[in-house]
């Protein structure tokens, strides 16, 4: 239900949902939703939780992700998320914004926005798409302090430090890395870009009661694996980042290409979601009788 017409509002924090999630035991799949929209469809298919991936967010505003939007740009798309969907979101922190006190500040600002969890990652800016090559990586105690920075400014957010290590540094510098970042506050680990299944294996065998989390990007370096594989290799979660803003990408592109063809929009109606399909979603009749009946005239 829309959030002005929900009745049932979650007064639990976010990061306490987020948590519980995790704590049932099964594997909590997150589909990447870049808009409210999106989130909107994502809870109505049956998802718990939803994911704002920078790649996503940026590729949305026609940048690339390379850390150039600003902590109040991804809070703007985390409200949207939060108000659409009411579920928990999980948000890419990029590198933190900044420091130990960028790092503050990027908590508070997410969790007052809705926020439920957030992952952090060692790159250095300029940072890349983790499946990209020539990583800058920072140095590990440096990341281990805005880890520690991050878990002293939440006051619920479910905390996930990512490393990009693998590709750089190799499986063994990769796990000494996640076990700092354990040790400085984390609640779960990112392991990103691994390219085998014994990779992944080897990633929960040597990080017994860790909770980890699977990136299936697709295009990616990551072969494609299930929600039930990820389970059975010891992933407690698992994101498909941006995989709905491709297909609505490729769709936009095949609509504007059909109507530069043919002069409209005939050949593509059978694709397209209806008027009622979409006033049912967003609930407009609910909103014209909430506002009649709270704003209807009352004469003198």
């Amino acid at each position: 239900m829309p959030y002005l017409l929900a009745t049932n509002i979650p007064t639990t924090p976010a990061g306490e949902r987020f948590r519980a999630l995790i704590g049932r035991g099964s594997i909590l799949q997150i589909p990447g939703t870049h808009n409210g929209m999106a989130a909107l469809q994502a809870r109505a298919a049956g998802f718990e939780a939803v994911y704002l991936s920078g790649a996503a967010m940026t590729a949305s505003m026609g940048l690339p992700d390379l850390g150039i939007i600003t902590v109040d740009e991804v809070a703007f798309f985390i409200r949207q998320a939060v108000r659409a969907s009411g579920l928990p979101v999980l948000v890419d922190g990029d590198t933190g914004y900044g420091e130990a006190l960028n790092v503050m500040h990027m908590v508070r600002t997410f969790e007052d926005a809705g926020a439920g969890a957030v992952h952090i990652e060692d790159q250095l800016l300029p940072k890349k798409c983790g499946h990209l090559n020539d990583k800058k990586l920072a140095d590990a105690h440096e990341m281990a302090a805005k880890i520690a920075a991050a878990a002293r400014a939440r006051r619920h957010l479910y905390l996930i430090a990512r490393t990009d290590a693998v590709a750089n540094e190799g499986i063994e510098a990769a796990l000494d890395r996640a076990r700092l970042y354990r040790a400085a506050g984390a609640d779960a680990i990112f392991p990103e870009a691994l390219t085998t299944r014994e990779m992944f294996q080897e990633f929960s065998r040597q990080l017994p009661g860790v909770p980890l989390l699977a990136n299936m990007t697709e295009f990616g370096r990551t072969p494609f694996f299930t929600a039930a594989e990820f389970e059975d290799m010891g992933y407690a979660m698992v994101i498909w980042p941006v995989s709905s803003l491709r297909v609505a990408n490729k769709a936009q592109e095949q609509l504007f290409a059909a109507m530069r063809r043919d002069g409209g929009t005939r050949a593509m109606i059978s694709q397209m979601q209806t008027r009622a399909e979409l006033y049912d979603l967003i609930g407009l009749k609910a909103y014209e009788a909430l506002d009649t009946s709270i704003a209807g005239t009352v004469l003198p």
